[in-house]
């Protein structure tokens, strides 16, 4: 028997206990969990929220009905029947709804009650574009973004056995969203397959197992110049990762194709080159520094600028060093980095440093008779945009030198290294350098024998110019006599506390009282003191001109003062909490814990407040030896010098770049570079 409850059009139905069973279209395949805690409160209060059913025909007279959307109170009313605290004719609220409703009502029904899985979710939505649902329906059907439901069914292309393994858990969700780069299922299986251990399971692994042999879109210079919309058009496949909101987001397969592109528009890009007069024009895809520096120059006369065109650079250079300010203090933020963030304000920085320096080329200009004799390169930076580097001379009369350029061809396929946030912001790398610094220049001062050599070895160079020949050459002591001493305190207000840094204003102290109190006396002065004096006094000035502070953890010149005295930064610099850790994520200040004392100390660590935090790792980490990477670097910047040739003549092979003719357009072959001859 049954009792019916209008409900505006539909209708709950109160039906015996008996007549209910589980439905397929269920969409919630996840066992239910809290039964029992459910069965308490029905049997305590009743059902007071209707089931969802629909009938299932059946040979019995009265069918059955199957349950689309209350699994868990219909699996607590099968535990109090079994435990026999109610009969098989309990009645049960129901609202019947026709097969074709089901689905979608238990859709409905599960996500506004526990939290459906995932996995579920997704097939649901699949389900519903099987029945004739598109993706705009079922987005306004659950008031969700169009994007959220073609994630939700690209998910739901996971493989029967992936998707069965997130279901359990064992696959998680950032998994799984790389996993279905891959379109095909035995791809898909097989990556995960061959991932045997922990770290082959990051997203990063698997997102390179899938794309090995692929171009990544969003890295790539020809990818950012092409434009993907232009290489679909010409034909070439993009596997596009529909979870990056990163329009260009892709992984480019056709690489030949981009190359040809980006060549072909490079070609006709350097037309205009070529028509401001110019003997020859060559084009490259990638920039060659060792390729350009083998050229003489022209010179170029720079005008100034109107005062129109002096409000506009300066309004282009404050947007640019606005956009650095920002991206600087986002590094020197705590907490998690943000990709996405971070890639907004690299690409503004690269934007509006790109502007400024178009924009100040309008004011170089070179004599007309000059250009007969003088060519230009075009060629791509690493961020894909377009660079012209004017009045290259060849060294035609150079030994060994042949009298065309001559190139190798190089792959397009070059691609920067992933963007990652700095581990050491620049406020910190700039503290952590000072202090470097400091301790380079007390050793220097302690050693006069070494200190003449480094200035020498500035020195030679520059007066030996047809020896050395022009170098670009950063070096870590300044010949202009730039001494360093605010500078050193300015980034490290800590610098007080500093043991080189006490040792050196001792130094200074000392040389203070001896030397004269007025300029016109110091020659005198100077010339009347015995070696010893000269050469300490010597050493502890050439000492004060080094300087060692850089804003980021990369290669620096001092390093080379530093190897060569065998610095030991430990003696002169400590993990401390003002010096340190106050200035790294929690994050941070755990792992360097757990990697020099010991796992037990960073979990102890883990549950403080950062300060706190900070405090104890400075406790903890008392007379370790630990250096931070920026202070652990050691490297020597690469030297690339200019105007001479090796004593052999031979030129170089390793500056392999991408050639093109402008004259006729056509792609080089067997690596070698052409050029175009202006009329």
């Amino acid at each position: 028997m049954s009792e019916k409850q209008e409900i505006g059009t539909s209708t709950i139905e109160y039906v015996p206990f008996s007549r209910l069973c589980r439905s397929p279209l269920n969409v919630r395949k996840k066992r239910p969990t809290g039964i029992e805690a459910l069965a308490e409160t029905i049997d305590a209060k009743g059902v007071m929220q209707n089931l969802v059913a629909h009938e299932i025909k059946g040979r019995t007279k009265v069918p059955k009905l199957g349950v689309c959307a209350g699994q868990r109170r219909l699996a607590a009313l099968e535990l109090l029947c079994e435990q026999g605290r109610i009969t098989k004719d309990y009645l049960v609220p129901v609202l019947t709804v026709s097969e074709g409703e089901a689905l979608a009502a238990s859709l409905i029904e599960n996500r506004e009650r526990e939290a459906m899985h995932i996995a579920d979710e997704c097939v649901a939505f699949r389900l519903l574009t099987e029945e004739g649902k598109s993706v705009v329906h079922i987005a306004a059907l659950f008031k969700l973004p169009d994007i959220a439901v073609r994630r939700a069914l690209k998910i739901a292309n996971l493989s029967p056995v992936l998707l069965d393994l997130l279901r359990d858990d064992r696959l998680d969700y950032e998994q799984a969203k790389v996993l279905v780069l891959a379109d095909d299922h035995a791809t898909q299986e097989r990556v995960w397959n061959d991932a045997h251990n922990a770290w082959q399971q990051r997203p990063s692994e698997l997102r390179a197992a899938i794309t090995t042999a692929e171009i990544d879109a969003r890295d790539n210079a020809l990818a950012k110049f092409v434009g993907l919309e232009a290489y679909e058009a010409a034909g070439g496949y993009i596997r596009r990762d529909l979870f990056s909101d990163d329009q260009n987001a892709g992984y480019i397969e056709d690489s030949d194709l981009l190359h040809r592109l980006a060549t072909d528009r490079l070609i006709e890009l350097s037309q205009g080159v070529c028509a401001e007069g110019w003997a020859w024009v060559e084009t490259r895809t990638r920039y060659e520094a060792l390729e350009i520096m083998r050229h003489d120059r022209i010179p170029s006369t720079t005008r100034q600028p109107t005062q129109a065109e002096a409000d506009e650079l300066a309004a282009l250079v404050a947007r640019r060093d606005a956009a650095y300010m920002e991206l600087n203090a986002y590094y020197d933020e705590d907490g998690e980095p943000d990709e996405a963030r971070q890639d907004v304000l690299d690409a503004a920085v690269t934007a509006a440093t790109y502007a400024v320096d178009r924009y100040a080329e309008r004011f170089e200009s070179f004599d007309a008779g000059d250009m007969k004799g003088a060519g230009a390169f075009v060629y791509l930076d690493d961020d894909g945009q377009v660079c012209i580097e004017r009045g290259l001379v060849r060294r035609d009369s150079a030994p060994g030198q042949p009298a065309s350029a001559h190139a190798v061809l190089q792959t397009a396929t070059s691609q920067r290294t992933p963007k990652e946030r700095p581990l050491h912001g620049e406020k910190l790398c700039k503290r952590l350098t000072a202090h470097r610094t400091a301790a380079v220049q007390i050793e220097l001062a302690r050693q006069p024998g070494v200190a003449l050599a480094a200035l020498m070895y500035r020195m030679i160079p520059v007066v030996f110019d047809d020896v050395y020949g022009h170098a670009y050459i950063d070096q870590a002591v300044r010949i202009d006599v730039h001494t360093t001493r605010d500078a050193l305190v300015s980034n490290a207000d800590d610098m007080a506390d500093s043991v080189a840094w006490n040792a050196l204003e001792g130094e200074r102290a000392k040389w203070a009282r001896m030397l004269p109190k007025r300029t016109e006396e110091l020659l005198p002065w100077l010339l009347q003191q015995d070696s010893d004096v000269m050469s300490n006094l010597f050493a502890f000035c050439v000492a004060a001109t080094v300087d060692g502070i850089s804003p980021a953890d990369r290669a620096h010149p001092v390093n080379e003062l530093a190897n060569t005295l065998e610095v030991d930064l430990t003696r002169y610099w400590k993990a401390t909490r003002a010096g340190y850790f106050e200035h790294v994520p929690k994050d941070r200040i755990v792992t360097v814990v757990g990697e020099t004392v010991s796992a037990q100390a960073a979990g102890e660590l883990r549950g403080m407040k950062k300060g706190d935090a900070a405090a104890a790792a400075e406790r903890r980490m008392t007379d370790s030896g630990w250096l931070p990477e920026v202070l652990r670097n050691r490297e020597v910047p690469e030297r690339i010098a200019y105007g001479r040739w090796d004593d052999d003549g031979e030129t170089s092979d390793e500056a392999e770049t991408e050639t093109a003719s402008v004259q006729t357009g056509d792609s080089p072959s067997d690596g070698e570079a052409e050029e175009t001859e202006a009329a």
